[in-house]
Order: structure tokens, then C-alpha cells, then sequence
């Protein structure tokens, strides 16, 4: 072919973009290298073994910012249809702030819908547990379509249970696995294997009457000699007995944060490579793009609870043991 000789700019035709599947492929390797937890200086070791100059860290957070686009999409997109259980667990992370170093907890929404499915529907970096701040991330959650969500199962953040009941008209479960931990916390060492063996037997019970029953029971024989234990049972009743008001198939899964402990530990694994985060930008673009590759899996995985189970919650109201046991 003939290429016209031009006195101005060049006929070099546009949609072959001269090295530009090069660069491509060169920019997807580094922010790939950057999203599995590899550190800058390890991505400029893997640039230089590629026969390649290097890359500094500023040029690595510049390509890296490309993925924000990606992330920013994903966090935003709409929330069609009901998530009758929604998860919240944090994962803490040290981010420079006004020449100082602080943690920040990067909190992770996980909601089934009644596909019986799971997906990632946020995150967000929170400063605190003030109620303000779950309020503000609840509301977002649902202007973004959220919506028939029955039960959240999280830790015993403050301020939670009343911005959950304002916002969405939900109960919150107060996670089974750190109630004992503070349980235990508040007791000898010697004797944690009796309270860890007798709070199961609560547990362990086949209703929430039942269990309430012998809630009770323990209260009042744990009292005289660890009252601080009485006195946080007392306390946590309800919230840690909450998802005994939903179908029994569902208690493995809904009584505790548990379902987001591999999660939370490969979001450890990525952010210790980091160390310190310049900003929480870089947390929420980093830890964005692990969920998003996290909610691809999931996406073509089994479902997670059958769909079956799941329409009926919403169709049920919750607070009525009665019909819950007819399920």
C-alpha cells in the first residue's frame, strides 16, 4: 500500500495506536502485580526482569490509578432486587493523615439476595463507630437500591443497631465468635473451658425460647461468682440470639462475621505488602479492587443459601417464632 506523502501531521491511521498493545499489556502486569499485594519496589524488580528500565513509585501509583475507574464503577453500581442478610466486618489499616499515622477501619457490606447468592455491595474507610458514620453508609447503601434486608451480622459496633433500625428496619445479630471472645475475656483462665462449654449449650438449643430459657438460667449461675460475665450476657441477649428468629438452615451462616474471614485475611495479606497507605483513596482503590475480583468469583460459584429458604424470609416476619418453626 501507498502512503501519501503529507506536508503536515502524519497518515499514520488511528486505530493501530503505534506500541500500544505494548503499553497495555505492560500497564495490565502492573496493576495486576499491584492488586495481588506485590509492593512498588517488587513491581519495579518485575519490571526489570521483563527487560524493561523499571518504574518508580509514583509512576506505579499513576498506572494504578487506573483502576480506579474499574472500582469506582463496581462501588456504585445499583442494587436491584431484596438482600435479606447483609454482613459488615472492618479489617484495620494504617493510612498517613495530616503527617501522622493512624488506623482506619475498612469496612466490607456483603448481602445475599433471593438468588440465594452472595455479593460485595461496599466498603467504606471509617474514622469511627460513631452512629453518624453508619448512618451516612447505610443511607448510601440504599439510595443505591438497597432494600427487604431482615438481619445484619456484625461485631458490636457503636452506633450500628440504632442507624441499622432508622435506616433499613433491620435486627442486628451481634457476631457469635467475638461475643465469646469477650465473654471469656472476663473470666480466669482456668475456668474458660466451663463458660466456653456452657454458652454452647445456650446455642445449642432448638429455639430461641429455649435458648432464652437457659440464657437465663446461666445469668443467675454465673453471677455470684463472675458478675462482669452475668452483667455482659444480660447485655447481649438479644443480639446474640437474634438469628435464632430466622429458618433454622440458616443459623450456621447468619450467627456470626465468620462467612468474611477468608476475605478479611486475604485484604490483610494485600494491605501488610503496603505496610502504610499514603491516603485512604489508596485503601478504598485497593481493597475495591480485591472485592471486585472477589464478587467475579463468586459470581460463578454455587449459590449460597437455596432459593427457596431465601424467598421465604421475605415473606415472613422475622419476630414471629411461630411461623418461622413452620418453615
Amino acid at each position: 500500500m501507498k502512503i501519501p506523502k503529507l506536508r503536515k501531521g502524519s497518515y499514520f491511521p488511528e486505530f493501530l495506536e503505534p506500541r500500544r498493545a505494548a503499553e497495555k499489556a505492560m500497564t495490565a502486569v502492573i496493576q495486576e502485580a499491584y492488586v495481588q499485594g506485590l509492593s512498588t519496589r517488587s513491581v519495579d524488580d518485575l519490571v526489570k526482569a521483563m527487560g524493561m528500565t523499571g518504574v518508580s513509585k509514583s509512576q506505579v501509583s499513576r498506572l494504578c490509578g487506573e483502576i480506579d475507574e474499574r472500582v469506582d464503577a463496581f462501588l456504585g453500581r445499583p442494587l436491584e432486587g431484596e438482600w435479606p442478610y447483609l454482613w459488615l466486618d472492618a479489617t484495620y489499616i494504617k493510612v498517613r493523615r495530616g503527617g501522622r499515622i493512624v488506623s482506619v477501619a475498612a469496612i466490607v457490606a456483603v448481602a445475599v439476595n433471593l438468588d440465594g447468592r452472595r455479593e460485595v455491595l461496599g466498603i467504606a474507610v471509617q474514622p469511627s463507630e460513631a452512629e453518624v458514620f453508619w448512618d451516612e453508609f447505610l443511607r448510601s447503601l440504599a439510595d443505591r437500591g438497597l432494600r427487604g434486608t431482615r438481619l445484619i451480622i456484625a461485631d458490636d459496633h457503636k452506633g450500628l443497631k440504632a442507624a441499622a433500625a432508622k435506616v433499613l428496619g433491620a435486627t442486628v445479630q451481634r457476631c457469635r465468635v467475638h461475643f465469646m471472645r469477650n465473654a471469656l475475656a472476663c473470666v480466669g483462665k482456668k475456668d474458660r473451658p466451663i463458660v466456653t462449654a456452657a454458652l454452647r449449650t445456650a446455642f445449642d438449643q432448638d429455639t430461641l425460647a429455649a435458648s432464652k430459657d437457659h440464657w437465663t438460667k446461666l445469668i443467675d449461675a454465673f453471677e455470684p461468682r463472675h458478675e462482669k460475665l452475668a452483667e455482659l450476657m444480660h447485655r447481649a441477649e438479644d443480639d446474640v440470639l437474634a438469628y435464632k428468629s430466622f429458618p433454622k438452615e440458616h443459623w450456621a451462616k447468619i450467627h456470626s462475621t465468620n462467612p468474611l474471614e477468608r476475605l478479611n485475611k486475604e485484604i490483610k495479606r494485600r494491605t501488610n505488602v503496603v505496610g502504610i497507605f499514603p491516603n485512604e483513596a489508596a485503601v478504598t482503590r485497593l481493597v475495591g479492587a480485591l472485592m471486585l475480583e472477589q464478587n467475579d468469583e463468586w459470581a460463578i460459584t454455587r449459590r449460597y443459601m437455596t432459593l427457596e429458604t431465601v424467598a421465604v424470609i421475605c415473606d415472613t416476619d422475622p419476630m414471629d417464632p411461630a411461623k418461622i418453626a413452620a418453615l
